[in-house]
């Protein structure tokens, strides 16, 4: 009658020695090396405390409908200007020209978040006046809210010149995101949110651009307009007006962030374990080689003695 094996069981082999001996520092080396080396490996190899990481959101971006528009009507320093700040307006006096504008934020994805402003500016001249040159300010609420929460007050800057007069300039590019440091993984970040522009202050200072983009390219985090591709239109009626065309795209943005304690220990738990199995691995073998040969004398406790206490 043939036989098969229906259950199988490893049979487990004890090695006995004193408190003092070289086996057992053996084992105390052994186990200092299985289980401390794979932390100073993953630790040496870089990247075993994760600093850093990033994810993906799109942001909740709404135009503030403020703006400024400076255009240069020759190359002899010429202006006219306008913006929505009663204040700046007042300033310019003669050069002041007011403008008709035309906004629509749309949201194609239909996910409750606006993808894209479309913007139309069509400024008055004089017959006899050109344009050469055009600055744009826009500011924007923008707001995050997956990991950290962050509302801040941002802007979008466009400038362009041509030695030929224009009839139009058509701007598009996307609102990116500018981080100078990781935002922390959560929390309230509002630091930011507030006013760019004091809308009630007299003094033409406030409202000088140079001035306006230092304070705010000074910040930590920001928002600017990237990738911008500029048409220039040459050709214009005397009596026809100036456009300004622009979309402004608001895309999904990558942001880094310091990970939070949880995370962290994750990830280096992930990596000193990587490594400890391949080390238990091998001192498991060491061990083996060493006790069952007797390498360093140990008294051997076989199953069935074990059963039969």
């Amino acid at each position: 009658m043939a036989f098969y094996d229906v259950y199988t069981r490893p049979a487990l082999i004890r090695y006995r020695t004193r408190v003092c001996t070289r086996a057992t520092l053996f084992v105390c080396v052994v186990l200092c090396l299985t289980y401390i080396s794979p932390l100073l490996v993953a630790y040496r190899s870089q990247g075993f405390w994760l600093k850093s990481s990033t994810y993906e959101e799109q942001a909740v971006i709404q135009f503030q409908y403020d703006m400024i528009v400076i255009g240069a009507t020759d190359t002899a320093g010429s202006y006219i200007a306008w913006s929505t700040f009663p204040n700046f307006n007042r300033l310019m006096g003669d050069n002041l020209r007011i403008p008709s504008v035309s906004v629509q934020e749309e949201d194609r994805d239909q996910d409750g978040k606006s993808d894209l402003l479309t913007l139309q500016i069509n400024i008055p001249l004089k017959p006899e006046e050109q344009m050469f040159g055009i600055q744009l300010l826009l500011t924007f609420s923008y707001q995050l809210f997956r990991m950290s929460t962050v509302a801040m007050q941002t802007l979008a800057f466009v400038q362009h010149s041509s030695p030929v007069p224009g009839s139009q300039l058509f701007v598009c590019g996307d609102l990116k995101l500018n981080q100078r440091s990781p935002l922390p993984h959560r929390g309230l970040h509002s630091m930011y949110n507030v006013s760019l522009i004091d809308a009630s202050s007299p003094f033409a200072s406030t409202y000088d651009l140079a001035n306006i983009i230092r304070l705010y390219q000074q910040r930590n985090l920001s928002a600017h307009l990237s990738g911008v591709v500029p048409v220039w239109t040459v050709g214009r009626a005397a009596d026809s007006p100036f456009q300004i065309s622009a979309q402004i795209n608001y895309p999904v943005e990558t942001i880094t962030y310091r990970p939070g304690f949880w995370e962290t220990i994750k990830f280096a738990w992930i990596q000193y374990v990587s490594v400890l199995l391949i080390f238990l691995w091998v001192f498991q073998h060491i061990q083996t080689f060493v006790f069952q040969n007797q390498v360093l004398p140990t008294t051997t406790v076989p199953p069935f003695k074990q059963h039969s206490s």
